[in-house]
């Protein structure tokens, strides 16, 4: 059942998920533990809580696309954590993101080694680290 539901609901990598789809997938195990070994042996309850909780998720999937609101409240937002080389401290601070983590997205990215070789840091919604760098003058 679990695979047939899947497969419907189409393919994301887990790098994809939202935390939304995080939460539901972890409901899901739960609910399908729950089913397996619990007292309650009744697998209908289980899929219909598991439909339930998937067509929750198809619906937010689809109202994200007309309400942008809706997506932002939901999903958030991508926050700039570096401007013109210069760490924004009170954003690193909320995100729980230091230093390291910008310069190690800067490395593995695009192969930059200091901290003003980059324009802009993007901590984006799915929580990687977007690099922008200064274009290099010819």
């Amino acid at each position: 059942f679990l695979l047939l539901v899947f497969r419907i609901m189409g393919k994301r990598s887990l790098s994809e998920t939202t935390t939304f789809d995080f939460l539901v997938l972890l409901i899901i195990s739960e609910v399908t533990q729950q089913a397996m070994v619990d007292t309650d042996n009744s697998l209908t309850a289980s899929f219909i809580l598991i439909t339930t909780l998937l067509g929750l998720d198809l619906v937010f999937t689809l109202l994200k696309g007309p309400f942008k609101m809706f997506d932002k409240v939901v999903e958030g937002a991508p926050l700039i954590i570096v401007d013109h080389g210069k760490p924004l401290k009170e954003r690193l601070d909320k995100s729980k993101i230091d230093e390291a983590d910008i310069l190690q997205a800067a490395r593995t990215n695009l192969g930059l080694e200091k901290m003003e070789q980059v324009k802009y840091a993007v901590l984006e919604k799915d929580g990687t680290i977007s690099i922008i760098p200064f274009e290099k003058s010819t």
